[in-house]
């Protein structure tokens, strides 16, 4: 089912079957990552800007981050032409289930036309790999951007999908009859929070980074409901430095952009270890951690 309001929802979380993290890291190379086009605010003055040099030792930055932390990285060459593939979260929803021990992915349907042709890439890599791969139907109407919008929730088998700007409701429609997993739907009320990645940071079962004006108050309540404590990010950090665009891939390390100053004391005020990162190349085209990776089971 997709539930857009707390009065809908009709189950408990702990109730939801358990779902294993995931352990692997996908990371695309910023070899052809530049910003060419503008399908974000964030890009609108970025144009031509990125210093690529820099983008590639930042990006080694974050690799050797999760290597640090026992999350093998998995690489995928970026490829001419694709300036975004860098931002790996956007193309595929990985899924696991542990009763048949399937691992796969679904396939994106990019908003904008100039990232449309990232998604074969991915579909080849993790057919390579030996995952279930599926696509949105083809008579659908409906955009997806893969885990820029579909966020699992930690240890459990429940979806947050974000909608309004990059990815259509509809969609969730469609992903409800592929997963069989309860759909929590936010709708996104601010084009700096685009994506919702950008806002709502799952850190554990329990806890979550969150950037309230991202949200309207249905949205803003059903995160209240099923997250035991939400982390309220100061609107200038989620909004200039992606601060909700972290990732904690083990339920204690956050790995995040760094000069977050006041989402880091919050963090660490919950028993959290900030890991800071310079994504600042990145950030010009709207992304940060997140964005850069996928998990994969």
């Amino acid at each position: 089912m997709i539930y857009r309001t707390p009065d809908a929802l009709d189950f408990h979380l702990d109730h939801t079957p358990s779902l294993p993290r995931p352990r692997r890291v996908v990371l695309t190379t910023p070899t052809h990552f530049d910003i060419e086009y503008v399908i974000n605010p964030h890009m609108s003055e970025n144009v031509g800007t990125v210093n690529k040099e820099v983008a590639w030792q930042q990006w080694k930055a974050v690799r050797a981050a999760y290597t640090a932390l026992d999350v093998p990285p998995v690489v995928v060459n970026g490829r001419p032409g694709l300036p975004d593939m860098v931002f790996c979260a956007n193309q595929t929803l990985p899924f696991y289930d542990p009763a048949s021990d399937t691992k796969g992915v679904v396939l994106s349907r990019m908003h904008s036309k100039h990232r449309a042709d990232e998604v074969p890439y991915y579909a080849q890599f993790f057919e390579a790999k030996g995952y279930k791969v599926q696509s949105l139907s083809d008579g659908l109407d409906a955009d997806f951007e893969g885990m820029g919008d579909a966020l699992w929730h930690p240890g459990r088998h429940l979806l947050w999908g974000g909608y309004g700007y990059r990815t259509s409701l509809e969609a969730y429609e469609a992903l409800d009859d592929l997963l069989e997993a309860p759909i929590v739907a936010l709708r996104l009320v601010d084009p700096d929070y685009y994506h919702l990645d950008t806002c709502l940071c799952p850190l554990d079962a329990d806890h979550a980074l969150v950037a309230p004006e991202a949200f309207d108050d249905a949205g803003r309540a059903l995160i209240d409901t099923l997250f035991e404590t939400t982390i309220d990010v100061p609107d200038h950090e989620a909004r200039n430095q992606f601060a909700c665009n972290a990732h904690c891939p083990d339920g204690t390390h956050v790995l995040i952009q760094e000069g977050c100053t006041e989402t880091n004391d919050r963090l660490r005020d919950h028993d959290f270890t900030p890991v800071e990162l310079d994504t600042s190349e990145f950030l010009k085209a709207g992304g940060s951690v997140f964005c850069m990776k996928q998990m994969i089971w």
